[in-house]
Order: structure tokens, then sequence, then C-alpha cells
């Protein structure tokens, strides 16, 4: 058996593949906006203009990479990358939430 076909992600199925682009989009999405929202507590706060350029970015290209990532693997793939990034959204959101109140 060749070396490749083992490391290769289209020898598994597609509900396998579905599941790491799910949990590739939390990680990504998470980073994304946990990004998003130290830039924006810099450009509040008056912090470092070369600081919060870079966040932003580190921030698109790493949506950037992932995307293209799963777009390699079809469009199903994407859509559950996508999936992951909105879940992600929504608990750096509730977790915004918790630190006001």
């Amino acid at each position: 058996m060749d070396e490749r076909a083992l490391t290769d992600l289209f020898t598994f199925s597609l509900f396998v593949r579905l599941a790491v682009c799910f949990l590739g989009g939390l990680v990504v999405g998470y980073g994304y906006f946990r990004a998003l929202r130290e830039t924006a507590r810099l450009l509040v706060k008056g912090g470092e203009p070369l600081r919060a350029l870079a966040l932003t970015l580190g921030r698109i290209s790493l949506l950037t990479t992932g995307f293209f990532l799963a777009v390699l693997l079809g469009g199903f793939a994407l859509l559950a990358a996508l999936a992951g990034v909105l879940c992600a959204k929504s608990f750096v959101l509730r977790e915004a939430k918790e630190i006001q109140t």
C-alpha cells in the first residue's frame, strides 16, 4: 500500500471528512473571532496600530487558508467548515456577553 493513500483525506468516508472540516472550522473560527475582538479592543483603547494590523492580516490569512483547504475536499466540506466558523462565532459572542455581565 502506498504511504500517500494513508494520509489522503479522500480515502476517508464523507462523514469523517465533514466532521474534520466542521472541527477545523470551529478552530479557525474561534481564532478568527478572538483575534477580531482583540483588534477591536486595541483600536478602541488606543493600542499599538501595528499589532492591530498584524492581527487583521493574520486572521484574514487564517480564514482564507482554512476555507481553501476545505474547498479542496468539496462543496459539502466547505459548508461544514462554514458551519463550524458560525458556531465558533456564537461561542465567542456568548463568551463576550458573559464577560460584560
